[in-house]
């Protein structure tokens, strides 16, 4: 029954929605032990507050990526170019006026329902989709510098710049993903080399005017210094070095009590220290595993829209989780990304699902699969009448 409805509904690459179904249920299992204390003490005692939280937020991630993954993946060239300017006044607006939450202000309060919302988790995704677009009409005259190069230096520059005015590190993902992108769409050197220069200049910008200069300055200083380890990184390497092989089982952390953000920026902390190396490695393999299908996606596809935008969402995602695992276990210093599809988070799930539910609908074969399932329907209509 539960077989058959599966294969009625949820389409594309099975592997990505095993990957995705156990990062999920890993995810509720960490907050919840992560956030347990946090809950009794700022919500009078109700342990379960975050984990009813951050499940429905888990479910509504997961009906985004089924309704992602049910539309042609075509249809997101067509909205994703206002997607992105949309995203520009909002970045603005963001920086300016936003909730100022951890010295930085990038998140934008919605009014009635009193939710905040993050305007650079719809401008990556807006960036990618329309990077990948505009690749795809370009690939005859890829070497044309005005007409193809120049609209894609722009964009790059405009949108990282202007994340990058409350959030360096994020920002610094982006334009590494987009150059990535920009090498698999043929894109000569030179022209990446000009990137990397646009993106230097963005930073130097908003590394002068921005809000996080002093906090970036003084992460660099403690990761290069290594004179005394900042609070958080020496919480971390507790948690991790206490977890040993197998872990202390689930829930029976320690750290979580004293590592700030364990449920989000450090929560891989907290998955070593429940489930030991083993678990580490699972999750390390898992996001390798959603980078190999994801890319997998992208050689399959017929057009050449498809398999940039499979590559690029993908990349996108295990980048950051290799980050976050990067800052964790300190091999990079802290950066403040949240680990995709573990950490709690509101828009940052919620994209993260629309981004897993487009590589599905890529994975499903694209305009054929589609099309015939439009011809199903028009015959089923046609017999009925």
């Amino acid at each position: 029954m539960i077989k058959k409805w599966a294969k009625q509904n949820l389409k594309g690459d099975p592997a990505i929605w095993l990957i995705v179904g156990a990062l999920s249920v890993l995810s509720i299992m960490v907050v919840y032990s992560a956030t347990g204390t946090l809950a009794y003490k700022n919500m009078g005692g109700n342990t379960e507050h975050y984990l009813v939280r951050h499940g429905l937020l888990v479910i509504l991630s997961l009906v985004a990526m089924w309704a992602a993954h049910r539309v042609d993946y075509r249809y997101f060239a067509k909205i994703s170019r206002l997607a992105l300017i949309i995203s520009v006044p909002l970045l603005i607006f963001s920086w300016q006026f936003g909730t100022n939450l951890n010295e930085a202000s990038r998140w934008i309060t919605i009014p009635i329902i009193n939710k905040t919302f993050q305007p650079s988790d719809l401008a990556k995704l807006a960036l990618i989709t329309q990077l990948a677009s505009m690749l795809a009409r370009r690939q005859q005259n890829i070497d044309d510098f005005k007409e193809s190069l120049v609209p894609i230096l722009l964009w790059c520059g405009l949108i990282c710049g202007l994340i990058a005015m409350t959030d360096l590190s994020t920002a610094a993902l982006l334009l590494v993903t987009c150059m990535i992108l920009l090498f698999i769409g043929r894109v000569p050197m030179k022209y990446l080399a000009m990137l990397t220069f646009v993106g230097i200049i963005a930073g130097a910008i908003a590394f002068s005017f921005g809000q996080r200069k002093e906090t970036a300055i003084t992460r660099i200083q403690d990761y290069i210094q290594a004179d005394e380890v900042p609070f958080q990184a020496k919480q971390s390497y507790i948690a991790i070095a206490t977890g040993g092989i197998s872990g202390k089982g689930p829930g029976n952390s320690v750290r979580r009590n004293f590592l700030p953000h364990s449920y989000s920026d450090f929560i891989f902390a907290i998955i070593v220290e429940e489930y030991g190396i083993i678990g580490a490695f699972i999750v390390i393999a898992l996001y390798l595993a959603l980078l190999y299908r994801g890319l997998m996606t992208a050689t399959k596809s017929e057009r050449a829209y498809g398999g940039l935008l499979a590559a690029g969402l993908s990349l996108a995602l295990v980048l950051q989780a290799m980050v976050n695992i990067g800052v964790t276990v300190g091999l990079l210093p802290i950066t403040g990304l949240p680990l995709p599809l573990v950490s709690m988070g509101g828009t940052s799930l919620l994209f993260t699902g629309l981004s897993l539910g487009i590589i599905l609908s890529v994975s499903r074969g694209g305009s054929a699969d589609f099309d015939t399932t439009k011809k199903n329907n028009n015959r089923k209509i046609a017999t009925t009448a």
